[in-house]
């Protein structure tokens, strides 16, 4: 009780820069006489804390103290300063009381090397909500229950187990039990709607790492062979591994994409800079939907 007691004083101490012994007596519910004891206990392990009387007086640190002797390293502590700074950046999860709190702690930290914005360029107001709601029902382990849009369009009422919140290709999702279909999923948060947390609690756990393990995320992949032309650079850049540069600009790149009809949608976010070339039933399957998709102009 009296480490916790004293790491805290430090910490007001950092905060209010000075605070009397009657404050922090009535804050610990302890005796000034214990108080001062705890005073003199950081004073002989190093900690620069002095007392002043009189009007105005207390306690205090030396000017510019920071616990350069915290039992965590200068890297440890950069670590976690720009891993809070990235959380922070993605404005969907309130985080700036834990980075000024363990900023005022480390004192100056070099961790401004980056800088990190997950969130869309669209307004993401609800997506903000949405994410804040399902994060406070996982921490208390309530069941929610909301309106999920499928791929097709299709909209079905879930219950879920909300266990994780998972961003994988620029995109936020949920990951728990859905009890519609007794199974786990993958739920988009820009699909959900009609938001509830219910009263009814859960005791499963989620696993560790979610897209590493092969029982709970499995799917089958394809070899997408694509020419793309020298307007799409910059996705070939960002999107392939395996590419060849042609002569007249044009990329010749491959890659694996899990199978599905979102296929399609891939392959139509390049518009006309894009030929399929293989395998030759997708690319028969494109074309076809490319006619389906024609007769809407004729």
């Amino acid at each position: 009780m009296q480490i916790n007691r004293l790491f805290e004083i430090v910490y007001i101490l950092l905060d209010k820069k000075t605070v009397t012994s009657k404050e922090l007596a009535e804050r610990f519910e302890v005796s000034t006489r214990t108080i001062y004891r705890d005073i003199e206990t950081l004073s002989s392990a190093g900690i620069p804390v002095y007392t002043n009387k009189g009007k105005g007086g207390g306690i205090s640190l030396l000017p510019n103290f920071v616990l350069n002797k915290a039992v965590i390293t200068d890297k440890e502590k950069e670590d976690i300063l720009s891993s809070l700074k990235a959380v922070n950046a993605v404005n969907l999860s309130k985080t700036d009381s834990a980075l000024k709190k363990l900023s005022s702690l480390f004192g100056e930290s070099n961790a401004d090397w980056i800088e990190v914005d997950f969130s869309s360029w669209a307004n993401t107001q609800n997506e903000i909500e949405i994410f804040n709601t399902i994060k406070s029902a996982i921490l208390d382990k309530k069941v929610i229950s909301f309106s999920y849009a499928s791929a097709k369009g299709q909209r079905t009422l879930r219950e879920v187990e909300p266990l994780k919140l998972c961003f994988k290709g620029s995109a936020w999702y949920l990951y728990g039990y859905c009890k519609s279909r007794c199974d786990y999923r993958f739920f988009k948060l820009t699909r959900i709607r009609e938001l509830c947390v219910l009263e009814q609690e859960f005791q499963r756990k989620s696993p560790n790492q979610i897209f590493s393990d092969q029982n709970v995320f499995q799917g089958e992949y394809v070899k997408l062979k694509l020419k793309l032309s020298a307007k799409v650079a910059y996705r070939v850049y960002d999107e392939f591994d395996s590419y060849e540069q042609q002569e007249d600009g044009s990329f010749i790149a491959e890659i694996n994409y899990p199978k599905g009809e979102w296929i399609f949608y891939y392959i139509a976010t390049f518009g006309s800079q894009c030929e399929v070339l293989g395998p030759e039933n997708i690319r028969n399957s494109v074309k076809s939907e490319l006619q389906n998709m024609l007769k809407n102009y004729l």
